[in-house]
């Protein structure tokens, strides 16, 4: 019913996964209605957490403002989203978030680590009022749908015998985003992680922060954390992108072989039409329905 920030401010140096240079990475409580901000310290710019300031989506979820950005933040906003923070400063001093373990799981050891602060202020959340879909001309498809609870849907398919055909269903509590979606890791395929460093990218990379496959098999010797650990990781995404909605969504997430490009749409198609969605005081609407309840209530023991 309230919003939160984080105990304390809490510190981490990592590695980027494309220039693999070290990141150091603060987390800083923020007070009451002040949102998600990333501060590069190193070029003294704010950049609000808002789909208006995504510019690039087809690697990972890129922001950027005056000509700086940061870049693979969906795996850190996916944790918070998930933890439900709603106020937070993330400070970093270069133009990516720590890969890590090329999951979200050190993020909430972080979290937790820091201990969550509930604050005064009525936590907000935006609630789907009616389907929203972006459909490609390849099948590929995004939807949000309504919903009293909040549940992440996901569906691949990959022409690989290590992969093909996985789906997943998740029904979120954080004690389950911590055991079944937080420990999934970013995976690719050999000849691409090849060609991106041929262009400078992924140097960070490697088989401690990500599966890595070539065309018949998983290269990992540890081999993977769950048999359908792939698409695990998409719903890991996915939640991290639904942050960009700037409230915790309470609906349905469908996706069939989406991705982050398709995300930025759908949370950009969400906010075009003011009948598709609402945003709810909890502590109002808790207000309201025992209002409603009482004088149900009453009029049952009049008649």
């Amino acid at each position: 019913m309230k919003q939160r920030t984080l105990n304390k401010s809490i510190e981490i140096v990592g590695i980027g996964l494309h220039k693999g240079v070290p990141v150091k990475m603060r987390l800083e409580p923020l007070p009451e209605n002040s949102g998600i901000i990333i501060y590069r310290s190193d070029a003294s710019v704010t950049i609000p957490l808002k789909k208006e300031y995504v510019v690039d989506t087809k690697m990972a979820t890129v922001l950027g403002k005056d000509g700086v950005i940061v870049s693979t933040i969906e795996h850190l906003l996916s944790s918070i989203y998930a933890y439900g923070i709603d106020n937070l400063r993330i400070v970093l001093d270069n133009d990516e978030v720590p890969i890590l373990d090329g999951s979200a799981s050190g993020y909430c050891m972080l979290i937790e680590e820091a201990g969550i602060k509930e604050q005064e202020e009525s936590k907000k959340v935006i609630k789907i009022k009616k389907e929203v879909t972006v459909t490609t001309e390849d099948g590929k498809k995004v939807t949000l749908k309504p919903s009293n609870r909040i549940i992440y849907d996901f569906e691949i398919k990959f022409n690989h015998p290590a992969i093909g055909v996985q789906k997943y269903h998740f029904d979120y509590s954080i004690e389950d985003y911590k055991e079944s979606i937080a420990k999934a890791r970013t995976f690719g395929f050999l000849h691409e992680v090849q060609y991106l460093r041929s262009i400078g990218l992924a140097l960070g990379g490697s088989m401690e922060n990500a599966i890595v496959l070539d065309e018949t098999k998983i290269l990992n010797p540890e081999g993977l954390r769950y048999d359908d650990e792939f698409v695990r990781h998409k719903i890991l995404d996915a939640i991290g992108d639904m942050a960009l909605l700037e409230y915790t969504m309470i609906g349905e997430y469908d996706a069939i072989a989406g991705s982050h490009h398709l995300n930025h749409l759908l949370t950009k198609k969400l906010y075009e039409d003011k009948e598709n969605y609402e945003i709810i005081d909890l502590e109002e609407a808790k207000n309201e329905a025992e209002m409603f309840e009482l004088a149900f209530a009453k009029q049952l023991s009049e008649n």
